[in-house]
């Protein structure tokens, strides 16, 4: 099934009000997808039809499940963590769509989902050249489609994190658990989405509330009414979208959580 943006955002998806199958649903006809799917299957067939070593191809393949969790990790906390983007007008509505928002509502779909014109350059850019030394223009497309299913999964699996109940799988679970703590309990920890290795070699992992204190940050990333008046840009879109959608006056407002 096919839509518009405009069409599926005008549908409500609280993921906390999901289960499985409203979530298939949702997921599968987001037109963000829907394009992950199309240059996936792309990059697919042009390696079929470019050919190569097939054990350069499998390695080239397999980039993006170990580049994957790295690029994530820094990505999230180094950059969408930082206070840096917030500060300045050309970056704060970026910062603000890509983190701010999941932050302050943390079960609307909508804002989960990152945006194609900052996802998938990043993965041509890492994945496509690293592809093409190790397998040639066979490689590259392979190792882009690769990452393209790895973002899809991490997307995924963070809207499951997001249901409003605990999933039977163990790895479910445990991820979800950590990933709430991150939510709820305490940001500066637990960045990572489907595994906390990195979290754990580099001192931020922690695996329940009782080994930290409360964060007032949680949900808005320090982005407190004094930081908004001296960088007013995330508070100024904030209420531009709100006019826009006609909706209420803030539903997470910029003071501390």
């Amino acid at each position: 099934m096919f839509m518009s943006m405009k069409s599926w955002k005008s549908q409500q998806h609280l993921l906390n009000r999901m289960g499985i199958r409203e979530l298939n649903t949702a997921y599968f006809t987001y037109p963000g997808v829907q394009v992950y799917l199309a240059l996936m299957l792309t990059g697919f067939a042009t390696t079929l039809y470019l050919g190569g070593s097939a054990l350069w191809l499998l390695a080239a393949f397999a980039v993006p499940f170990i580049g994957h969790p790295v690029v994530w990790y820094i990505t999230h906390r180094f950059i969408l963590h930082s206070t840096l983007l917030m500060r300045f007008k050309v970056t704060a509505k970026l910062w603000k769509r890509t983190h701010y928002d999941h932050h302050q509502r943390p079960n609307e779909l909508s804002v989960l989902f990152g945006g194609l014109h900052t996802t998938l350059p990043p993965i041509g850019l890492i994945y496509g050249p690293i592809g093409f030394l190790i397998a040639g223009p066979g490689g590259a497309a392979l190792a882009i489609a690769s990452g393209i299913f790895m973002t899809m999964f991490y997307e995924y699996v963070h809207c499951i994190q997001h249901l409003g109940f605990m999933p039977k799988s163990r790895f479910l679970a445990f991820v979800k658990r950590a990933h709430l703590l991150h939510h709820y309990h305490d940001e500066r920890g637990n960045y990572s989405i489907t595994s906390f290795w990195l979290d754990a070699l580099l001192g931020s992992y922690y695996k329940d509330a009782t080994e930290r204190g409360r964060s007032a940050t949680a949900r808005n990333l320090g982005y407190t009414d004094e930081v908004a008046s001296r960088y007013p840009w995330v508070r100024k879109a904030t209420l531009e979208a709100e006019r826009a959608d006609d909706g209420p006056t803030p539903r997470g407002q910029t003071g501390s959580a």
